[in-house]
Protein backbone atom coordinates (compact mmCIF):
# COMPACT_ATOMS: atom_id res chain seq x y z
CA UNK A 1 0.00 0.00 0.00
CA UNK A 2 1.20 3.72 -0.58
CA UNK A 3 1.43 5.85 2.45
CA UNK A 4 0.56 9.52 2.22
CA UNK A 5 3.18 12.21 3.30
CA UNK A 6 1.71 12.43 7.03
CA UNK A 7 1.53 8.75 7.77
CA UNK A 8 5.35 8.53 6.77
CA UNK A 9 5.99 11.17 8.82
CA UNK A 10 4.16 9.39 11.24
CA UNK A 11 6.35 6.48 11.10
CA UNK A 12 9.12 8.23 11.49
CA UNK A 13 8.24 9.88 14.57
CA UNK A 14 7.45 6.63 16.20
CA UNK A 15 10.66 5.18 14.63
CA UNK A 16 12.83 7.98 16.36
CA UNK A 17 10.96 7.96 19.62
CA UNK A 18 11.09 4.33 19.47
CA UNK A 19 14.93 4.45 19.40
CA UNK A 20 15.51 7.23 21.66
CA UNK A 21 14.01 5.09 24.24
CA UNK A 22 16.38 2.61 23.71
CA UNK A 23 19.16 4.60 23.34
CA UNK A 24 18.49 5.89 26.52
CA UNK A 25 18.85 2.96 28.29
CA UNK A 26 22.35 2.42 26.76
CA UNK A 27 22.72 6.24 27.80
CA UNK A 28 22.40 5.60 31.58
CA UNK A 29 23.94 1.81 31.63
CA UNK A 30 27.80 1.37 32.51
CA UNK A 31 28.28 -0.20 29.30
CA UNK A 32 28.54 1.40 25.73
CA UNK A 33 30.05 -1.28 23.78
CA UNK A 34 32.78 0.90 22.30
CA UNK A 35 34.48 -0.48 19.25
CA UNK A 36 36.35 1.61 16.36
CA UNK A 37 35.30 1.69 12.93
CA UNK A 38 37.47 1.61 9.93
CA UNK A 39 37.93 5.63 9.99
CA UNK A 40 38.75 5.83 13.50
CA UNK A 41 35.32 6.34 14.37
CA UNK A 42 33.52 5.50 17.23
CA UNK A 43 30.46 3.02 17.68
CA UNK A 44 28.72 1.87 20.19
CA UNK A 45 25.64 -0.51 21.43
CA UNK A 46 23.43 2.43 20.84
CA UNK A 47 24.34 3.52 17.66
CA UNK A 48 23.63 -0.61 16.84
CA UNK A 49 20.25 -0.69 18.37
CA UNK A 50 19.16 2.58 16.82
CA UNK A 51 19.63 1.16 13.53
CA UNK A 52 17.82 -2.33 14.76
CA UNK A 53 14.93 -0.36 16.09
CA UNK A 54 14.43 2.28 13.00
CA UNK A 55 14.71 -0.18 10.03
CA UNK A 56 11.70 -1.95 11.93
CA UNK A 57 9.89 0.35 11.82
CA UNK A 58 10.60 2.05 8.31
CA UNK A 59 10.43 -1.54 6.19
CA UNK A 60 7.38 -1.85 6.27
CA UNK A 61 6.79 1.12 3.84
CA UNK A 62 8.51 -0.38 1.47
CA UNK A 63 11.07 1.94 0.98
CA UNK A 64 14.62 1.35 0.64
CA UNK A 65 16.91 2.64 3.69
CA UNK A 66 20.22 4.48 3.61
CA UNK A 67 21.32 3.92 7.46
CA UNK A 68 25.17 4.95 8.16
CA UNK A 69 25.34 1.76 10.16
CA UNK A 70 23.55 -1.12 7.43
CA UNK A 71 24.89 -2.27 4.27
CA UNK A 72 25.45 0.54 2.02
CA UNK A 73 23.52 -0.37 -1.32
CA UNK A 74 25.82 0.21 -4.41
CA UNK A 75 24.81 2.92 -6.15
CA UNK A 76 24.64 1.01 -9.48
CA UNK A 77 21.24 0.09 -7.65
CA UNK A 78 20.99 2.91 -5.80
CA UNK A 79 20.18 5.95 -8.46
CA UNK A 80 17.21 4.26 -9.38
CA UNK A 81 15.78 4.92 -5.97
CA UNK A 82 13.56 7.58 -6.34
CA UNK A 83 12.54 7.73 -2.17
CA UNK A 84 14.61 6.72 0.23
CA UNK A 85 15.00 7.13 4.22
CA UNK A 86 18.13 8.52 5.43
CA UNK A 87 19.18 7.56 8.69
CA UNK A 88 21.87 8.00 11.33
CA UNK A 89 20.64 6.03 14.35
CA UNK A 90 22.92 8.26 16.35
CA UNK A 91 24.10 11.71 15.37
CA UNK A 92 27.41 12.57 17.77
CA UNK A 93 28.73 9.10 19.05
CA UNK A 94 31.84 11.55 20.46
CA UNK A 95 29.16 13.36 22.30
CA UNK A 96 27.23 10.80 23.99
CA UNK A 97 30.31 9.20 24.78
CA UNK A 98 31.50 12.14 26.66
CA UNK A 99 27.42 12.17 27.99
CA UNK A 100 26.79 15.63 27.53
CA UNK A 101 23.24 14.72 26.25
CA UNK A 102 24.34 16.48 22.68
CA UNK A 103 23.69 13.64 20.29
CA UNK A 104 20.18 12.93 18.21
CA UNK A 105 18.96 10.44 15.99
CA UNK A 106 18.75 11.42 12.46
CA UNK A 107 15.69 10.14 10.04
CA UNK A 108 14.83 11.76 6.51
CA UNK A 109 12.66 10.86 3.46
CA UNK A 110 14.25 12.26 0.35
CA UNK A 111 12.38 12.29 -2.88
CA UNK A 112 14.18 12.60 -6.36
CA UNK A 113 17.07 14.09 -4.71
CA UNK A 114 15.48 16.64 -1.98
CA UNK A 115 14.34 15.69 2.47
CA UNK A 116 11.05 16.19 2.00
CA UNK A 117 10.66 14.78 5.97
CA UNK A 118 12.27 15.33 8.48
CA UNK A 119 12.72 14.06 12.16
CA UNK A 120 15.86 14.98 14.57
CA UNK A 121 15.27 13.44 18.07
CA UNK A 122 17.34 14.61 21.23
CA UNK A 123 16.84 11.92 23.56
CA UNK A 124 18.45 12.77 26.86
CA UNK A 125 16.97 16.60 26.09
CA UNK A 126 13.31 15.19 25.62
CA UNK A 127 12.72 17.18 22.21
CA UNK A 128 11.74 15.89 18.96
CA UNK A 129 11.95 18.37 15.88
CA UNK A 130 10.31 17.31 12.90
CA UNK A 131 9.36 19.13 9.54
CA UNK A 132 7.58 18.36 6.35
CA UNK A 133 7.79 19.72 3.06
CA UNK A 134 5.42 22.92 2.46
CA UNK A 135 3.88 21.97 5.95
CA UNK A 136 6.43 24.14 8.32
CA UNK A 137 8.55 22.85 11.43
CA UNK A 138 7.54 21.65 14.60
CA UNK A 139 9.08 20.85 17.65
CA UNK A 140 7.70 18.81 20.20
CA UNK A 141 9.17 18.68 23.79
CA UNK A 142 8.17 16.30 26.07
CA UNK A 143 5.00 15.68 24.21
CA UNK A 144 3.86 19.34 23.82
CA UNK A 145 3.66 20.54 20.17
CA UNK A 146 5.08 23.92 18.78
CA UNK A 147 4.84 25.10 15.39
CA UNK A 148 8.48 26.87 14.50
CA UNK A 149 8.13 30.05 12.90
CA UNK A 150 9.60 30.74 9.41
CA UNK A 151 13.33 31.28 8.90
CA UNK A 152 13.82 35.36 8.38
CA UNK A 153 16.58 36.34 6.37
CA UNK A 154 18.90 38.06 7.28
CA UNK A 155 21.57 40.88 6.35
CA UNK A 156 25.55 39.29 6.54
CA UNK A 157 26.88 43.05 7.70
CA UNK A 158 24.66 43.21 10.51
CA UNK A 159 26.50 43.75 13.93
CA UNK A 160 26.25 40.41 16.18
CA UNK A 161 25.40 37.80 13.97
CA UNK A 162 24.95 34.81 15.79
CA UNK A 163 27.14 31.58 14.00
CA UNK A 164 26.99 27.95 14.54
CA UNK A 165 30.55 27.02 15.11
CA UNK A 166 31.16 23.40 16.43
CA UNK A 167 33.76 23.17 19.39
CA UNK A 168 35.60 20.51 16.92
CA UNK A 169 35.67 22.40 14.18
CA UNK A 170 36.98 25.72 14.18
CA UNK A 171 39.05 25.12 11.16
CA UNK A 172 40.89 28.29 9.33
CA UNK A 173 38.10 28.43 6.55
CA UNK A 174 35.59 28.66 9.23
CA UNK A 175 37.62 31.42 10.85
CA UNK A 176 38.11 33.54 7.67
CA UNK A 177 34.41 33.31 7.16
CA UNK A 178 33.98 35.15 10.63
CA UNK A 179 36.89 37.47 10.32
CA UNK A 180 34.01 38.63 7.45
CA UNK A 181 31.15 39.23 9.58
CA UNK A 182 30.61 42.44 12.08
CA UNK A 183 31.30 41.10 15.43
CA UNK A 184 29.58 37.91 15.31
CA UNK A 185 28.58 35.96 18.19
CA UNK A 186 29.53 32.67 18.42
CA UNK A 187 26.87 29.83 20.13
CA UNK A 188 28.40 26.01 20.13
CA UNK A 189 26.25 22.51 20.23
CA UNK A 190 26.51 19.07 19.19
CA UNK A 191 25.48 16.93 16.24
CA UNK A 192 22.43 18.00 14.12
CA UNK A 193 21.14 20.43 16.74
CA UNK A 194 23.61 23.04 15.25
CA UNK A 195 21.21 22.72 12.54
CA UNK A 196 18.40 23.37 14.97
CA UNK A 197 19.84 26.54 16.58
CA UNK A 198 18.92 28.15 13.11
CA UNK A 199 15.28 26.15 13.06
CA UNK A 200 14.92 27.77 15.84
CA UNK A 201 15.75 31.14 15.25
CA UNK A 202 18.44 30.98 18.06
CA UNK A 203 21.59 31.45 15.55
CA UNK A 204 21.45 33.16 11.92
CA UNK A 205 23.72 31.10 10.15
CA UNK A 206 25.83 27.90 10.56
CA UNK A 207 28.65 27.15 8.38
CA UNK A 208 29.92 24.06 8.10
CA UNK A 209 33.37 24.23 6.70
CA UNK A 210 34.49 20.43 6.93
CA UNK A 211 33.83 17.06 6.01
CA UNK A 212 30.02 15.51 6.55
CA UNK A 213 28.28 12.63 5.42
CA UNK A 214 24.63 12.53 4.02
CA UNK A 215 22.99 10.58 6.99
CA UNK A 216 24.23 13.85 9.47
CA UNK A 217 22.51 16.02 7.32
CA UNK A 218 19.44 14.93 5.20
CA UNK A 219 16.84 15.26 8.48
CA UNK A 220 17.84 18.53 9.25
CA UNK A 221 17.73 20.06 6.26
CA UNK A 222 14.23 18.95 5.70
CA UNK A 223 13.18 20.59 8.71
CA UNK A 224 15.28 23.62 7.31
CA UNK A 225 13.71 23.66 4.31
CA UNK A 226 10.32 23.06 5.35
CA UNK A 227 10.87 26.51 7.35
CA UNK A 228 11.90 28.05 4.03
CA UNK A 229 15.57 28.19 4.67
CA UNK A 230 18.18 27.02 2.83
CA UNK A 231 21.52 24.17 3.09
CA UNK A 232 23.31 25.13 0.08
CA UNK A 233 27.41 25.42 -0.75
CA UNK A 234 29.77 28.39 -0.59
CA UNK A 235 28.69 28.54 -4.32
CA UNK A 236 24.62 28.88 -3.75
CA UNK A 237 23.61 25.21 -4.70
CA UNK A 238 21.14 23.25 -2.61
CA UNK A 239 22.90 20.34 -1.11
CA UNK A 240 21.20 17.23 -2.55
CA UNK A 241 21.32 13.47 -2.02
CA UNK A 242 21.75 9.79 -2.79
CA UNK A 243 24.91 11.04 -4.79
CA UNK A 244 26.89 8.35 -6.05
CA UNK A 245 29.90 9.40 -3.49
CA UNK A 246 28.13 10.02 -0.06
CA UNK A 247 30.05 12.91 1.49
CA UNK A 248 28.64 16.57 1.16
CA UNK A 249 30.21 19.64 0.03
CA UNK A 250 31.03 22.08 2.26
CA UNK A 251 27.50 24.35 3.25
CA UNK A 252 26.40 26.89 5.46
CA UNK A 253 22.93 27.03 6.76
CA UNK A 254 20.37 30.10 6.95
Amino acid sequence: MGYSLDELLSIAREASSHASKEILKIYESEDFGIDMKSDDSPLTKADKKGHEVICSHLEKTGIPILSEEGKHTAYEERKNWERLWIVDPLDGTKEFIRRNGEFTVNIALIDNGKPIIGVVDAPVLGVQYYGISEKGGFKSTNGVEDKLNEISAFDEKKEGLKVVASRSHLNEETQSFLNKLNAPEIVSMGSSLKFMMVAEGKADIYPRFAPTMEWDTAAAHAIISALGGRVETPEGVELIYNKHNLLNPHFRVY
